[in-house]
């Protein structure tokens, strides 16, 4: 027994009202169940009832057992103070307010019906991935694809969060905060951490009086990230080095110990120099990206906008100072696709937000032209029955899987919800 269950069966009134009385007898009735709120303080707030005729608002407790009130020390915070009603699975021990004042308390067990213990039971008790993998095709696709669009936008909610804290760093400059989203995107799962804090130990007002040079943003780019070596043989790695001692004292740049870059399990064209590389001409070529990401809203034009390959350098290497066969490296369409997903959408959520602005239906617009993700939790949703056909679907199921299934919150999941109800 879980307290999110008996949240559940409150909130959706899973009991029967038609005889209810509080622990010591007195008859008890209910006009409103009050508002679920998870967050600190009472789980129901602004309830109705009526203890032997006497009418109540305030606000309802709910706990597997009576003496959880104490376990939690509720006793000692005034939060509690306006609790009408102790609502427990099982009634232990009478709790008492700070003046004394016994807490009327249900005790629901007695109210709940076989059937919807059983339901539970049934949904919560086995577990190979997640606990409803034989059932959730049985959801109706209407109430499942609803909830599918409130999780994609619970998880740009859950994405916005870094991007306000860029923009408290960087006392709100737009351009710096997609440059450090870029950047930790540009680096990937591996190196992504290290090419952020590359880009915040730089101030962008550097990126944009050297972009000018995209060789002098390959010096700042691979000269932060240690990938310059020492003792290099070619002039053009020789002019790097140069280049980035020249710019670190020129705007008295901080050394930043940054976590090692790994080049190992990546394929060569997704090699940190290549992509830290296609990053400097991406920001030489375009010196007001965000005021154009912001206005763009079709994928196609974000594949124009990020057609970028590298300087000529980079056709004959992957790493400085060693020379491999010729070969353009550009941004394909699959990573772009990714941008998109991971960098672009969030920002313009965020930006939206900001300004008071409605987007949801132009960022959909959008999501919905892009390609799933392939991923072993897609993959194992797809085995299910769940089919991810675009970046909307497969961005929903990681916020479920991520979320929900592996938190076990079923009863705080729609798919619970509905799977208990059928």
């Amino acid at each position: 027994m879980k307290e999110d269950f008996l949240h559940y069966v409150w909130q959706y009134k899973k009991f029967d009202f038609s005889n209810l009385k509080t622990v010591n007898g007195e008859s008890l009735s209910i006009s409103n169940v009050g508002n679920y709120f998870q967050k600190s303080g009472p789980d129901f707030f602004n309830a109705q009832i009526t203890i032997e005729n006497q009418k109540w608002a305030g606000n309802i407790e709910i706990h597997i057992k009576s003496s959880d009130w104490y376990l939690h020390q509720h006793e000692k915070d005034d939060n509690y103070n306006n609790v009408v009603l102790h609502v427990v699975w099982e009634h232990d021990t009478p709790i008492f307010r700070k003046d004394n004042s016994e807490i009327p308390t249900l005790e629901l067990k007695h109210y709940v019906s076989k059937e919807v213990l059983e339901n539970y039971q049934s949904l919560v008790s086995k577990k190979s991935w997640i606990y409803c993998e034989n059932q959730i095709k049985q959801v109706d696709d209407f109430i499942f694809q609803s909830w599918k669009e409130r999780l994609f936008f619970e998880r740009l909610e859950r994405k916005s969060i870094p991007i306000q804290k860029l923009l408290e760093e960087t006392d709100n400059d737009w351009e710096a905060v997609l440059f450090c989203l870029l950047s930790k995107n540009f680096g990937l799962n591996t190196n992504g951490e290290t090419f952020l804090k590359m880009a915040q130990s730089v101030p962008f007002s550097v990126i944009r009086k050297e972009g000018f040079e995209v060789e002098n943003l390959e010096a700042l780019f691979l000269g932060r990230t240690d990938l310059i070596p020492l003792d290099a043989e070619d002039n053009y790695t020789k002019d790097l080095k140069s280049n980035y001692d020249y710019i670190s004292h020129k705007y008295q740049l901080q050394k930043t110990i940054l976590s090692p870059v790994q080049f190992f399990k990546h394929r060569p064209d997704n090699f940190p120099t290549i992509r830290l590389a296609q990053l400097a001409m991406l920001y030489h070529q375009e010196s007001n990206l965000f005021s154009r990401v912001i206005s763009i809203n079709k994928l196609k034009d974000f594949y124009s906008l990020f057609e970028v390959e590298t300087s000529s350098y980079w056709l004959t290497h992957y790493q400085l100072d060693n020379e491999s066969v010729k070969k353009k490296k550009k941004l394909s369409k699959s990573f772009i696709d990714l941008i998109v997903i991971n960098t672009i959408v969030p920002i313009q959520f965020a930006y939206a937000k900001s300004l008071g602005k409605e987007s949801s239906e132009t960022i959909l617009e959008l999501i919905r032209e892009i390609k799933p993700e392939k991923n072993v939790i897609i993959q194992k949703f797809n085995q299910f029955g769940l089919d991810a056909i675009n970046a909307f679907d497969s961005q929903s199921l990681l916020q479920l899987k991520n979320e929900y299934c592996n938190l076990s919150k079923c009863l705080q999941c729609n798919v619970g919800i509905q799977l208990l109800k059928s």
